[in-house]
């Protein structure tokens, strides 16, 4: 069994979802990003009550990591570590590409790249095997017509994320595929129990947001290389 209570803030909408034994039991969502500091705790609050649950039987906390706003990730990461060390338990930290490219599950590609705009033309990026290998790790991509030519010249790509409507818009590839996603807290519950129950936690004094500040270290073109 575990009760695990999820937060993502790093976009412009942030959730929460209580989670049961891997099963989401109870959630809650803003849209107000600038909000997204004070609705939190209150929410957690609300969400824990409505299911009838306390603050102290919880189990563990998680929380996606980043990239993502960064704004949004430290009011993410901080509550998720006020309440782990208040409450002594661990917490487990998740990459959100890696939660967006798993929330696609269709077989129509052969790779998934989430998309988190960030400006411009630029956006918080990776590339995922169906089975959630990376080809390409987590960076920020100035993207151009000709990003991921390598691979979309015979491979089919699944792009999704609010960064992929920039890409969308300038390349030309048939095998470029779009699709929306919703971002939310209930994404990570798979992520959470199976790291719970594998031990697998983060160190509560050192976590930290993964900002990725080096914005124009990656080269636009070809990544697939």
């Amino acid at each position: 069994m575990s009760l695990i209570l999820n937060i993502d803030s790093s976009v412009e909408t942030a959730s929460i979802c209580l989670s049961d034994n891997g099963i989401a039991v109870q959630s809650a969502e803003n849209n107000n990003h600038k909000d997204h500091s004070a609705w939190l705790q209150p929410a957690v609050k609300q969400v824990l009550e409505t299911a009838g649950v306390s603050l102290q039987s919880l189990q563990a906390i998680a929380v996606s990591i980043g990239p993502g706003s960064y704004t949004g990730l430290r009011i993410g990461l901080s509550t998720a570590k006020g309440l782990c060390y208040g409450l002594k338990i661990p917490l487990i930290t998740v990459n959100t590409l890696e939660i967006m490219a798993a929330a696609i599950t269709s077989d129509e590609a052969d790779f998934v790249c989430p998309m988190i705009d960030a400006r411009r033309m630029e956006v918080f990026t990776a590339l995922y095997k169906k089975n959630l290998e990376p080809i390409l790790p987590p960076c920020a991509l100035i993207l151009q017509k000709d990003t991921f030519n390598d691979l979309l010249v015979s491979s089919k790509i699944i792009f999704t994320g609010n960064g992929s409507d920039k890409f969308q818009a300038i390349t030309t590839s048939a095998n470029a595929i779009f699709k929306s996603i919703h971002l939310h807290a209930s994404l990570l519950v798979k992520f959470s129990h199976n790291r719970f129950h594998a031990g697998e936690f983060a160190d509560l004094a050192y976590a930290e947001p993964l900002y990725i500040k080096d914005f124009y270290t990656t080269s636009a073109k070809n990544p697939g290389r």
